[in-house]
């Protein structure tokens, strides 16, 4: 007689668990403790004007050479990228001018990789950072993340900087490492190269000059890379990410004294950036009058919405940006959520009672005046409830 084996039937598979440790039951340095990781909302909404991003993309010429670049370089992927980005550093080189060489170029993954690198280099344990408020929120984790000092002096009535403030407070703090924002984010109040050439000559600190948004001022070519032939400890950081509409390409860079760049290659990780991010920003530095032909536009339209603002009463601080600050609102918690609610999404950020609007399409400029015009009126009737 024959047995037949009854057929067994799959077993059910348990879905994995995480293990239920807490981040309060991790060894966390000390003071990391409470902090929360950095980011603005990245919500779907119509209209998003809170990231100071260009609101135009690359054309679909220039993505379809970015896709081939791409696709060429998908054929030695099993290979490192050139780890000091040679051509890259080139091709930037050309694009800035001012004479500099591909030697005094630093690209890494964003000015913020950038900024870590300087902060790896020239700061760590003892070491002070001085800085001017209100300006960029992420400068203090950079500083936390280097176990840097970090010191900050406020800014005058203006927002602005004069030689002798920061040389008051260079003074004071005697830091080692200067950084200047400029244009200042949240602010968009620009350093006069002048004052940094004075501040350069007068301090033996490694100073450092965020020009992020310098393609959008007035006078773009008025640049602080202009001083760097008179003055070796000065580093001055860029991106692709803003006036470049490079934002998911990740690609920021500074500009320094080939010694100042040889110090950030001491402290970069291998390969830090990848075969396809260099490929990308070199089609874009390639076809750069293409990709900064909006700049002109999204200066116009900051021009613009700041005279529409004052001329609805609000307080507006003149930017040399693609955003401007604005308020004041007792409480600006509830504009931004009505904003929100409007479909409109800004940016809570800067001095007490302030929000941050960057300059968008006809279209996103359109919907965000329409929104904040039914909001004010709200927003004033609570600033007389609080008066």
């Amino acid at each position: 007689m024959t047995h037949r084996r009854p057929t067994s039937q799959p077993r059910p598979v348990a879905k994995p668990q995480p293990n239920p440790i807490e981040l309060a039951d991790l060894p966390l340095r000390p003071e990391l403790v409470g902090q929360e990781p950095y980011g603005a909302p990245q919500l779907d909404v119509p209209v998003r004007l809170n990231v100071n991003e260009n609101p135009y993309p690359p054309s679909e010429a220039v993505r379809k050479e970015m896709a081939k670049a791409v696709a060429n370089a998908a054929k030695e992927l099993n290979r490192y990228p050139d780890r000091e980005a040679t051509a890259l550093r080139e091709d930037l080189a050309k694009y800035i001018g001012f004479s500099v060489s591909s030697d005094q170029i630093w690209p890494a993954n964003g000015s913020n990789e950038v900024m870590t690198h300087i902060l790896q280099a020239f700061g760590g344990p003892g070491r002070t950072l001085l800085t001017f408020t209100p300006t960029y929120s992420m400068y203090p984790e950079y500083a936390r993340n280097t176990h840097t000092d970090y010191v900050t002096r406020a800014r005058n009535a203006s927002f602005s900087l004069t030689t002798d403030e920061i040389l008051d407070a260079i003074d004071e703090v005697k830091p080692d490492i200067i950084l200047l924002d400029s244009p200042n984010n949240p602010t968009g109040t620009t350093i006069p190269v002048a004052v940094i050439d004075e501040v350069c000559a007068a301090s033996d600190a490694i100073i450092v000059v965020d020009e992020a948004y310098q393609e959008f001022t007035d006078a773009p070519e008025d640049s602080a890379i202009a001083l760097l032939a008179k003055h070796g400890r000065l580093v001055v950081v860029r991106t692709l990410s803003k006036a470049f509409a490079l934002a998911g390409g990740r690609l920021g860079y500074a500009v320094a004294a080939p010694a100042v760049v040889d110090a950030l290659r001491i402290v970069r990780l291998p390969y830090h950036l990848s075969e396809v991010s260099q490929v990308v920003s070199r089609v874009a530095v390639a076809h750069a009058p293409e990709m900064l032909a909006r700049v002109d536009e999204l200066r116009e339209t900051r021009a613009n919405l700041e005279d529409w603002l004052r001329g609805h009463g609000l307080d507006v601080v003149s930017s040399q940006a693609n955003f401007i600050l604005f308020g004041r609102f007792a409480d600006r918690h509830a504009v931004f959520e009505a904003l929100l609610d409007h479909g409109v999404l800004v940016r809570e950020v800067g001095p007490t009672g302030y929000l941050r609007v960057c300059a968008g399409t006809p279209r996103q400029t359109d919907a965000f005046r329409a929104a904040l015009l039914d909001v004010l009126p709200t927003a004033r009737r609570l600033e007389t409830e609080e008066d």
